[in-house]
């Protein structure tokens, strides 16, 4: 395994060639917890990875330019990428109780929001899918501006008054009470209670291009990478502290026990209705395009 920071050029054609595959994914907890067996060569048989980190609101947008052989991406950015890459069935993040959450200064109820502005981590992202169809359901008129920032800003800028609510995701689940915020709404308790599905948030994808043979291959390593994780936690635990970003090692337990489950291992009948379900609802609300009948068929 070889690795680098953040941003990237187009890659993988040489390293196709020499069997590597190159691969950007976030340095969250769940991430390097779910990568660390398959990138560090300890799954046999799985093809040699060079990494780039990255978050997801970046790789949502190397996916879009072509770059890169594997990634880690929004589920909510599938329909502009599924010509050229394929969903895995596994690697990425679904769950329950595990969805995004609105935060604002003061407690209150959602038609406060109306009008107002909120900040988001991106408009290519699942929470703001979930955001966007959770408001159409409980903010009457609609919120007023959405101003997009790297979501480890978006916390200070709601205590800071610099926006009257904020959209958080990973981590944040865990500590937005440090800021003094209150939660207004959990989108994934929204999206649970009105589709009995799980939450998607992120997705691997893995370009068609290599072929049934390779992106099966590929396939078995992860979910072998996960059950090895699983089976012996401690052996990934210097590469998940080593790219927390400072993160408590307790916080960082809790991301992982969070969004690492069995989805994780295999979507299965429930992960992949709840993938259609959302995107389906999404092209409704004309947020994102209309996905093609067999989009999602791996591989």
């Amino acid at each position: 395994m070889s690795e680098s920071g953040t941003g990237g050029g187009v890659r993988g054609t040489a390293d196709e060639e020499a069997g590597r595959l190159s691969i950007a994914y976030s340095p969250c907890p769940n991430d390097t917890f779910v990568f660390d067996a398959v990138a560090h060569g300890r799954v046999p048989g799985a093809p040699a990875l060079d990494v780039t980190f990255a978050d997801i609101d970046l790789t949502n947008g190397m996916a879009e330019r072509g770059e890169y052989d594997v990634l880690k991406v929004s589920y909510a950015a599938l329909p502009w990428l599924l010509d050229e890459y394929a969903l895995l069935p596994c690697g990425g993040a679904l769950g329950r109780g595990c969805g995004p959450l609105v935060l604002t200064r003061e407690a209150s109820l959602p038609g406060a929001l109306a009008g107002r502005t909120v900040a988001v981590p991106s408009e290519r992202s699942t929470a703001y899918l979930l955001f966007r169809l959770w408001a159409a359901d409980q903010v009457p008129g609609g919120v007023g501006e959405i101003v997009v920032m790297p979501f480890h800003e978006i916390m200070p800028a709601v205590r800071d008054g610099k926006v009257d609510a904020g959209l958080v995701i990973h981590e944040a689940r865990f500590t937005y009470q440090n800021y003094g915020l209150h939660k207004l709404a959990d989108m994934g308790e929204h999206w649970e209670a009105t589709t009995g599905l799980p939450i998607p948030l992120g997705a691997i994808i893995a370009r068609r291009s290599l072929g049934a043979d390779r992106l099966t291959a590929l396939a078995q390593a992860l979910r072998t990478s996960v059950r090895m994780a699983w089976d012996d936690p401690a052996a990934s635990r210097p590469y998940v502290l080593a790219h927390a970003q400072e993160m408590d090692a307790d916080v960082a337990d809790q991301h992982i026990g969070l969004y690492v489950n069995e989805f994780t291992a295999d979507l299965g009948e429930d992960g992949y209705a709840a993938v259609r379900g959302l995107l389906t609802r999404a092209a409704a609300e004309g947020l994102v395009p209309p996905l093609a009948p067999d989009a999602l068929r791996f591989p």
